[in-house]
């Protein structure tokens, strides 16, 4: 191809370009059922199909796209699929996958408002919507779009920190349970806090914050001049889809003077269910919550949020008034959402929540949440009523964790916890779905994450069946 210093395509070429990339997408929406969720490589592999030199000359676009369809798009795990249960899988939704593209295209800064006053006023809509699901003020709550939960509960240990101690957090001390996300752990080490500002509250048999446990370690930390500065609570645990008691929790950071966090990443999403949103009573106590929408409010890759009961707190926290900003400060009421997080530079992240809400309705969004649920309880049955399964943590905000132990036969813990692992690996190099372990009471087991609305009870049925064929061929000697 020849030199292209101005980097343009003329007017047919993008068209043609744009027309091949929309149907490879709408192939793979369509098509998806009939793929792999599953693919493995050795970095020796990947680096022999794609490593070279950075190419002095380009190709043909066409080349070089459909290079990418064939192999890069077909050389990574399917985590759309309806046969992913690990991790939390990505459903996302179509329409949102072209409200990213209509973002990226026209290159949308959503910093400021100045900027991109339509982005701006976009994203304190859909915040405000957030709120009121919430309940959280209308008038003094905000919030932010970020690039997933882990940057929402940075954002959030930032803000208390600030507001609560200043320049001072010598003698902080942060509390979390031992099912919080690993991301809370990552996030206040970034920040500074030691690992001795730091409390793990191990949880109850129902992998729930102990109440007590915690109240006697407040205690102890103020006897020995401490200031209990946070306590993150989690609405949705990854391991088992757990609760923490909110209302509880609540009640002891208003008492101790404890900033509240609820990360609702996972779980958030249940507060449109009409049948499991009284799991999250007492979360609209909280001072901050991060929620997720790229999982269980179906929006692709890189979209988290958080929310703050006054937004006051954020522009506190983060404000910085560098010279070539001061012209386009605006007035009060314009936010600028650089002064309200850490990055300058944003993408235009709430035209996909936007669009994907306004199109389908929250109605479509609470009928999916609840079908979940509602999957993940008869999945939860259909263990039950099998004498091979055994449930370990039974289906909660459409998560179950099971171990193969049938019954009849005896295993040694150390067998069984062979066996499980050994099922999920067979299950994975078979490529049939996504399916790995986690560890609940010091045992491996089997963990399903069900919120893709496009999953079956065929789908999981079909894997089960698999899990216990594998099973069978295993030699338990």
């Amino acid at each position: 191809m020849e030199i292209n210093p101005k980097l343009e395509l003329s007017k047919k070429a993008m068209k043609d370009y744009g027309y091949k990339v929309v149907d490879t997408i709408v192939d793979h929406f369509e098509n998806l059922p009939n793929k792999s969720p599953v693919f493995n490589a050795t970095r020796e592999e990947m680096d022999a199909e794609f490593l070279e030199n950075a190419p002095e000359e380009g190709k043909d676009p066409q080349e070089v796209l459909d290079f990418v369809v064939n192999k890069v798009l077909t050389e990574t795990d399917l985590l759309s699929h309806p046969k992913a249960y690990s991790f939390v899988p990505g459903p996302s939704n179509y329409i949102s996958v072209m409200a990213d593209t209509l973002a990226t295209g026209y290159n949308i800064f959503s910093g400021g408002w100045a900027n991109g006053p339509a982005a701006a006023e976009l994203e304190i809509v859909t915040i405000n919507w957030l709120l009121k699901l919430f309940k959280l003020p209308s008038k003094r709550g905000g919030g932010i779009f970020t690039s997933g939960g882990s940057m929402a509960n940075l954002t959030a240990i930032v803000t208390a920190r600030r507001i609560k101690c200043g320049d001072d957090y010598s003698k902080a001390v942060i509390y979390m349970s031992d099912q919080a996300h690993s991301s809370n752990i990552k996030a206040v080490r970034t920040v500074g806090f030691k690992k001795e500002q730091v409390r793990i509250i191990p949880t109850d048999s129902e992998f729930k914050f102990s109440i007590n446990k915690l109240k006697n370690q407040i205690a102890k930390d103020k006897l020995e001049g401490l200031r209990p500065l946070c306590l993150i609570a989690s609405a949705g645990t990854t391991n088992t889809g757990t609760v923490d008691p909110l209302t509880r929790l609540a009640e002891i950071c208003k008492k101790e003077d404890l900033w509240f966090h609820v990360d609702a990443a996972y779980g958030g999403a249940a507060i449109l269910s009409k049948n499991a949103n009284m799991h999250l009573k007492g979360i609209s106590k909280a001072d901050s919550i991060t929620v997720d929408p790229h999982k269980w409010f179906f929006q692709p890759y890189e979209m988290g949020c958080l929310l703050v009961r006054n937004y006051r707190w954020l522009s506190k926290t983060f404000t910085a008034k560098p010279e070539y900003l001061k012209d386009i400060e605006g007035n009060t009421s314009e936010i600028n959402f650089y002064d309200h997080g850490i990055q300058l530079t944003r993408r235009f992240r709430a035209l996909k929540f936007y669009m994907s809400l306004k199109t389908f309705g929250l109605a479509s969004f609470r009928e999916a949440i609840d079908y979940n649920i509602e999957l993940a309880e008869k999945t939860e049955t259909y263990l039950r009523n099998s004498p091979n399964w055994e449930v370990v943590s039974p289906a909660h905000l459409a998560i179950v964790n099971f171990r193969f132990n049938p019954i009849g036969k005896s295993f040694s813990e150390k067998k069984l916890d062979e066996i499980n692992q050994c099922i999920s690996k067979e299950i994975i190099k078979s490529k049939e779905a996504h399916l790995v372990t986690t560890i609940l009471n010091n045992q491996i087991v089997l963990r399903m994450c069900l919120i893709n609305p496009r999953t079956t009870f065929d789908d999981v049925e079909q894997t089960l069946k698999k899990c216990e064929e594998i099973s069978e061929a295993i030699n338990y000697k």
